[in-house]
């Protein structure tokens, strides 16, 4: 049968303007995705740099500049990015207090609304779409996942 799973077809009584209103709400999650994955970059790229420093304190100190590895150790390893925080505090700020709110209220939109359906706009684009019949335009693989 050549037919979309249940998960990706909408609920009876359902309004398009329920889907859209859900649909943009989860596209508005995923960039809220991408920007903690750009958290956790700066997150991953500050450490870096950090331990980078650590070597140049050292390649300072071997190479006779001990006076300014010494103002740079004291006053730039390990420093705060922002007050009193490193930035995995930043990550775990972000996830507790701002991240998980979003995902907690965009799967219940989707639970009260859809009845648990993720991407349904996308799933009907899909099937209105697709060339019904033809082997590369399935709605759903053979194994029916």
């Amino acid at each position: 049968m050549d037919t979309p799973n249940a998960e990706h077809t909408r609920p009876s009584g359902v309004s398009d303007e329920t889907v859209e209103a859900v649909d943009t709400f989860t596209r508005a999650l995923e960039t809220i995705e991408v920007a903690r994955g750009h958290l956790m970059q700066f997150h991953r790229l500050t450490g870096t740099g950090d331990t980078q420093l650590r070597e140049s304190v050292e390649q300072l100190r071997a190479a006779g500049h001990r006076q300014l590895a010494d103002d740079v150790e004291r006053h730039l390893v390990g420093r705060n990015v922002l007050e009193g925080r490193w930035t995995f505090q930043l990550v775990e700020e972000y996830d507790d207090h701002y991240f998980s709110l979003w995902r907690e209220l965009e799967a219940r939109a989707r639970e009260e609304l859809l009845g648990g359906r993720r991407h349904l706009l996308e799933a009907e684009m899909k099937e209105a779409n697709r060339t019904h019949g033809h082997p590369r335009h399935t709605a759903a693989p053979a194994d029916g996942a």
